[in-house]
């Protein structure tokens, strides 16, 4: 599945090459972080960024094709390459100290937006020659992902966990997400564009974390029982009697919220080179004033970039 991916990235680049001034192409570094069932702050589950723990900021990097279709509309496909975590160790909720889980999970994530573009300035300093120019945009698509998450066992070695079936339950490692946020970029003489973008990733799954619904109902299941329930490996029984912690994350019990799935976000910094040449706009109706002055005047021309 991960060739495939890099298959289809690639491909996309190859026709973009063969494509004057409507295309750019380029990179992107980032962070990312995710809202799922593992940490979290003193309450319980709570929506969007509101439960997110910015201890575990993690890294995304990717690259992109982008193609104008008109003036007020582009099209991206992006693939990214990033790691979300979490750890029940930083929740302050008593609960889910005591569940003892822990994940981390690196994905790739590949998506086709629509950006469309609510404000614009093609000419920054109003030089006449639209060399640099700015764009803001919000955006939304579909997208696929690869999921793997690991946990981090008590010998401190990272353990694959979909094949173990924690909650005796299988899923699939592949699924769809909807990619929406808003960006912008500058774009520096024409070739040259910076940009930013924050990208808010709804999954149909809740099993990002390996954690959804409840523990198996004795540990006797195929799977594996030592990263199944976790709450032992903090000491004695007793020392979590006077919270109720201990009868309640015990087998049968609730694990995680079934009743929310798991999302993920990036914020990423980008460059890109635009494949641009004059478009036939500017050939047929000012090419032979460009550069020069008709009437002891510089005439204005619009660029579309």
């Amino acid at each position: 599945m991960k060739n495939i991916f890099i298959l289809i990235f690639v491909l996309c680049l190859t026709l973009a090459s063969k494509a004057q001034w409507l295309w750019d192409y380029g990179f992107s570094v980032g962070v990312s972080n995710y809202l799922g069932d593992i940490g979290g702050k003193e309450k319980t589950r709570r929506d969007f960024v509101a439960d997110m723990k910015m201890a575990k900021t993690r890294w995304n990097f990717g690259g992109f094709a982008r193609y104008k279709l008109n003036q007020k509309i582009s099209v991206k496909l992006a693939l990214d390459y990033l790691r979300i975590e979490g750890d029940d160790k930083l929740s302050s909720n008593p609960a889910r100290n005591a569940r003892n889980l822990n994940f981390r999970n690196d994905m790739f994530d590949l998506a086709v937006t629509g950006q469309v573009f609510f404000f614009e300035d093609n000419d920054l300093g109003n030089t006449y020659r639209y060399k640099n120019g700015f764009r803001a945009y919000f955006f939304a698509g579909v997208g696929a992902y690869y999921s793997n998450p690991k946990a981090n066992n008590k010998d401190g070695e990272w353990v694959a966990l979909r094949p173990l079936q924690t909650e005796g339950v299988s899923y699939s490692p592949v699924g769809v997400n909807i990619p929406m946020g808003i960006g912008f970029y500058f774009t520096i003489h024409k070739k040259h564009r910076i940009g930013y973008e924050l990208n808010y990733r709804t999954t149909f799954t809740d099993y990002l974390d390996d954690i959804s619904g409840n523990y198996p109902d004795d540990p006797s299941f195929s799977g594996d029982p030592s990263l199944s329930l976790r709450i032992g490996e903090l000491g004695k029984e007793s020392s979590f009697e006077d919270k109720g912690l201990y009868r309640s994350h015990t087998w049968g019990q609730k694990r995680g919220d079934k009743t929310h799935k798991d999302s993920y976000m990036t914020m990423s910094l980008s460059y890109s080179y635009v494949l641009r040449g004059k478009s036939s706009f500017y050939r047929g109706r000012y090419g032979h004033f460009f550069g020069k002055r008709r009437g002891g005047k510089m005439r204005k021309i619009r660029a579309k970039f």
